[in-house]
């Protein structure tokens, strides 16, 4: 009896065993790396000039992967800076510890190193990386980042022949040094020199004749829209941001700083060179940049007029805007549909108005949200909520509606919301230039854009059906975008402009998001690696 009993046991365990081996061997992987900063001469627009390197590399690596990779990434500062990199678009699940900007990181010291540890999850698209701290995006150090599906998960569309990555961006030969002093000195920074595309003036692409290829265009610059184009080719519009969206098909895109957006390309002309071309959108001075597509049985150069660019009113790039709708019946980086979360049935808990200005505090230019200009405090925000640290930034500056009394000031500004609060967020543009906006840790529905002042009967304009998601919203001059968030992500979340003389002077705020029950299904615990800087030193983890 006792034997019969043992083998039934042993004939459990076996089978238990055996059911847990799928389940070790389908763990997401993890992917390792290690990155170096140094400074290198390169020159770009064809004068010598010093730039950020990874790897040796300008722009740096480009770091694709996979749906729920781990990243385990150590990133070796050799610059005479301090220097911090941030994963633009990456959602940090529960993990605000890994952002990698100055409100919830320490930045690396010179000839020191920090090792990020974040994953991809749920997430598939085109998303990028770059230096948050302070100028040093004007020299390099940014990239790729590319997600791609799991085998189990379908994309909606055949698989490319091909994937291309486009970095595209202004591009200064002043060193980020100066810039900087211009910055701190109280005047604003002038227009840029020139377009770069991948770190270049001149490149090519290859490809075959009849088959389709993936290009995948980010904004990576400081300022300014761009509109990018391939002559005689159209676009079709498949992913934004992680989005997958209705196909349409375009002549040309803008491109907003900060964006990302993936579009398949078929070679269906007759085999020559053809020019791939980006230029700035509303700028009085318009700079243009070129690069080949190359036919692979081409003999004949690209030749005849560059494609004239879109026009330059603003009502152009708002309409294709609207047109940019969640494909709903397309699986997102899970099962799942897009649409399967009814997002405009649900009533907002607040509403938060955000006014952009550009004000002059103690004589020297700063930029501003309802009034205050942000101000980074040696401790990052991160730790001192963690730390219970006193002092540090200011819950009350930052109010749902700008005020119309009393001049503009500095701070630490930091906006409460809870835990699963869904917010709707209006940004106001009274200004006569294009605003960027983009939010850590989340993608949100733009779901509205209007000229003008927003009041609340703007809202029967709202998209409530099909908005996409994306991390990055632009704001037209005189005029209003309006975002919905469900703040499911807690951590403390940079929000702030793109436009990066306006985050560097004070366009920016933290969003906490809160709970009083400390879990690690909502957040995960402090890193064990983690650096700890300003009045965090000493405080033991």
């Amino acid at each position: 009896m006792r034997s019969t009993c043992f083998l039934s046991l042993l004939h459990v365990v076996v089978l238990l065993a055996l059911f847990n081996v799928p389940q070790v061997k389908a763990e997401d992987p993890y992917k390792y790396f290690t990155w170096t900063v140094t400074y290198g001469t390169l020159s770009p627009l064809g004068s010598p000039q010093q730039v950020i390197l990874i790897n040796g590399q300008f722009p740096g690596p480009q770091l694709d992967l996979v749906t729920n990779n781990n990243v385990i990434l150590n990133l070796i500062n050799k610059l005479d800076q301090p220097f911090l990199l941030t994963w633009n678009g990456i959602k940090q699940r529960k993990n605000s510890w890994q952002d990698g900007v100055l409100g919830t990181n320490c930045p690396i010291p010179p000839n020191s190193n920090y090792t990020y540890k974040f994953q991809a999850k749920d997430q598939i698209g085109t998303y990028t990386y770059f230096p948050s701290t302070q100028l040093h995006k004007a020299a390099g150090g940014f990239g790729a980042l590319n997600v791609y599906h799991r085998s189990v998960i379908p994309v909606p569309y055949p698989y490319p022949d091909g994937d291309f990555t486009f970095l595209i961006g202004d591009w200064y030969k002043t060193s980020h040094k100066a810039l900087k002093a211009s910055l701190d000195s109280g005047k604003s920074l002038a227009f840029p020199d020139g377009l770069l595309i991948n770190g270049q003036t001149h490149s090519t692409i290859n490809g075959d004749q009849g088959k389709t290829y993936m290009f995948r265009i980010s904004n990576v610059g400081m300022s300014t829209s761009i509109n990018f184009r391939i002559q005689g080719h159209t676009l079709k519009l498949v992913e934004v941001e992680g989005s997958h969206v209705i196909q349409n098909i375009y002549d040309s895109l803008d491109v907003h700083v900060g964006q990302s957006a993936a579009v398949l390309v078929t070679l269906n002309q007759s085999p020559k060179d053809y020019y791939i071309v980006a230029s700035t959108r509303f700028s009085k001075r318009v700079l243009t940049t070129t690069a080949l597509l190359h036919y692979s049985n081409s003999h004949s150069p690209a030749s005849g007029p560059l494609p004239n660019p879109p026009s330059y009113q603003y009502h152009w790039s708002v309409k294709q805007a609207r047109s940019f709708r969640w494909n709903q019946t397309a699986n997102a980086a899970r099962p799942n549909p897009q649409g399967s979360y009814h997002y405009g049935k649900i009533t907002p808990t607040k509403t938060i108005l955000l006014e952009n200005s550009a004000p002059l505090i103690n004589g020297k230019l700063r930029y501003a949200v309802n009034k205050v200009s942000y101000i980074n405090s040696d401790t990052p925000l991160k730790l001192a909520d963690y730390f219970n640290i006193p002092g540090i930034f200011n819950v009350d500056s930052i109010q749902s509606l700008p005020s119309n009394n009393g001049p503009a000031y500095v701070a630490t500004s930091v906006l409460p919301t809870s835990l699963h609060d869904f917010i709707e967020l209006v940004f106001q543009n009274n200004e006569e230039t294009m605003q960027s906006w983009h939010l850590d840790g989340y993608d949100f529905w733009v779901v509205g854009y209007g000229f003008g002042q927003w009041t609340p009967t703007k809202r029967r304009f709202y998209n409530l059906v099909d908005a996409m998601t994306r991390h990055t919203a632009q704001v037209y001059p005189n005029s209003w975008t309006t975002i919905l968030v469900s703040l499911d992500n807690q951590g403390m979340w940079n929000l702030r402009s793109a436009i990066w003389e306006r985050q560097y002077l004070g366009q920016q705020l933290y969003l906490r998001v809160w709970t009083d029950q400390h879990s690690l299904y909502n957040e995960y615990d402090i890193p064990t690696n983690v650096l700890l800087c300003g009045k965090a030193v000493g405080h033991p983890l």
